[in-house]
Order: structure tokens, then sequence, then C-alpha cells
């Protein structure tokens, strides 16, 4: 299977499917440092990244805002001084699709390169 990150998000609507329990299991995997969480009924992955300042917070959360404008698929992002916490899930399904673990692994790699231009 394509490593995650160099996957695209695919158009979803209402009738896009959810992940099975099966695909679940395989992608995060892939994604080992997000939480899988349950919120008002819907799953969602969650993680938060720590950085020194709330500069390089808000730098992280737009260059993130920016491979979601460029994927078409949006997360919650709360920034905070030296945190931000990102959690992906698709709304027009409320609950888990693909296109989640996609972005999830992409802002890893996105985490990854910021740290290393430090």
């Amino acid at each position: 299977m394509e490593e995650l990150t160099k996957q695209k998000c695919s158009p979803s609507n209402q009738d896009a499917p959810t992940v099975t329990q099966e695909e679940i299991a395989h992608l995060k995997a892939q994604i080992p440092d997000w939480e899988i969480i349950e919120l008002g009924g819907e799953l969602r992955l969650e993680r938060s990244y720590n950085f020194p300042n709330f500069q390089s917070a808000l730098a992280f959360t737009n260059l993130v805002g920016n491979a979601a404008e460029q994927e078409g698929h949006h997360p919650a992002l709360l920034t905070e001084y030296g945190k931000v916490t990102v959690t992906w899930w698709t709304h027009a399904i409320s609950n888990l699709h693909k296109n989640d673990f996609i972005m999830a692994a992409k802002t890893d790699e996105i985490a990854t390169e910021f740290a290393s231009k430090k």
C-alpha cells in the first residue's frame, strides 16, 4: 500500500464510506502518535504538538492550514502558547474517512520538516 503522505484526499460527501475497524487498525499503525477520540458520538483523530513559543505554534498552524487548503480537507486547529492541537475527521459523514488518516500523516510530515528548519 502506498505511504499515506504520498496519497491525495478524495472528494467526500454524505455518501462517503467511513473506515472499517480493520481499516482503522491498518491506517492507525501508520500514524502511531495520533489518538482516536470520540466526541459527540463521532470518531476523530487528534494529536498535540509542542513548540517553544506562540510564534512557532502559529507558523505551524499556518502550514497545516495551507496543506488542508491544497487537499480540500480541513481540521480543527487549536493554537495556544507553545502548543497546537490538530483534530481530523470528516464533517460530511460525522466520522473517520481515509482522508483523515492521509492528512494526519501529512501533518506529522509538516511537523518533522518544521522541526528540522529550526
